[in-house]
């Protein structure tokens, strides 16, 4: 009697185990802010000014896989540390026509390092367990197609992406990539730019999910040192056609650009001033401090 007393207690210790298990495999996840609620936060209200250090939210542009994929994680996680709201993991191309010098020999690098595209989704896939910061993938359409678009975005969804921006690609010729992006609750993020009709503008207010990214100047990527002043122009077009936070990139490195756009604008870009940051350093551990020392500095939380 005293075997079979043992051997039930067993097996009911065995089925509450087991009931705990089902409970955590079908438990929900905890749900992240969605891109446009991280930027909306940043939202002035009407008649309020918003305090010093929450001027705008930080989005930081890296090339992931420069000079190696480790070094990216550690970069990211220390960049979501220092108060970047959001991360731009920038997928490394041959052909990068729209970026200018410090983002193509970023790419380069990353290039000859043996970085893809489907080693950028590992990437965000380990990035995603350690943080919940904002992750959108900025990629061309080439390594997407070649991937395949239904399989990119059922691997980008599973790796915990929260958005994608593909810079190469045209509202007119979007719609297919749009539809697959939004079966797996993928934002989809179009660049507009101050040459853009109001038309076009439209257009890319239709299909963007999370926020526009607008960029700030005519020509490729690269630090600056002042913002246009067609920008408000720009920005109020696009507010007849979106109530999407918009964010503004190309030529933001400098704290006086992140005050004078947070006026107007719910978020900034900042890419080739962080990318060059890291390889002025060395791509070590001194860069990774200068690059989260610049995220305080430009966001208003440091000196």
């Amino acid at each position: 009697m005293a075997t079979l007393t043992i051997g039930k207690r067993r097996k009911r210790s065995t089925r509450r185990t087991s009931s705990k298990r089902s409970r955590a495999a079908h438990a929900t996840p905890k749900r992240r802010a969605g891109l446009a609620a991280r930027l909306r936060r940043y939202r002035r209200p009407s008649g309020r000014k918003l305090s010093r250090t929450q001027q705008t939210a930080f989005i930081a542009y890296v090339t992931a896989g420069d000079p190696n994929l480790r070094f990216t994680e550690q970069l990211v996680l220390r960049l979501a540390e220092a108060g970047a709201d959001v991360i731009e993991l920038g997928v490394p191309f041959s052909d990068p026509i729209a970026d200018g010098p410090v983002i193509q020999r970023a790419s380069e690098r990353a290039l000859q390092a043996g970085t893809t595209l489907a080693g950028v989704l590992k990437l965000a896939a380990r990035i995603r367990r350690k943080s919940d910061v904002g992750l959108v993938l900025f990629s061309y359409y080439n390594p997407v197609l070649q991937m395949g678009v239904e399989r990119f975005a059922q691997r980008a969804a599973a790796a915990g992406v929260d958005g994608v921006l593909i810079t190469d690609l045209t509202p007119e010729e979007a719609g297919g990539y749009v539809a697959v992006l939004r079966r797996r609750k993928l934002d989809t993020v179009f660049l507009a730019a101050p040459t853009s009709t109001n038309e076009r503008l439209r257009q890319i207010a239709r299909l963007s999910r999370g926020f526009v990214y607008l960029i700030a100047r005519r020509g490729v990527t690269g630090a600056r040192q002042d913002v246009p002043d067609d920008v408000r122009a720009v920005v109020r077009r696009l507010r007849r056609y979106t109530t999407l936070p918009v964010a503004v990139g190309f030529g933001i490195a400098h704290r006086d650009q992140v005050a004078a756009l947070s006026r107007i604008v719910e978020g900034v870009v900042v890419g080739s001033a962080l990318v060059e940051c890291c390889q002025r350093h060395g791509h070590g551990p001194e860069a990774l401090d200068a690059a989260a020392a610049l995220v305080r500095e430009l966001k208003g939380a440091g000196p």
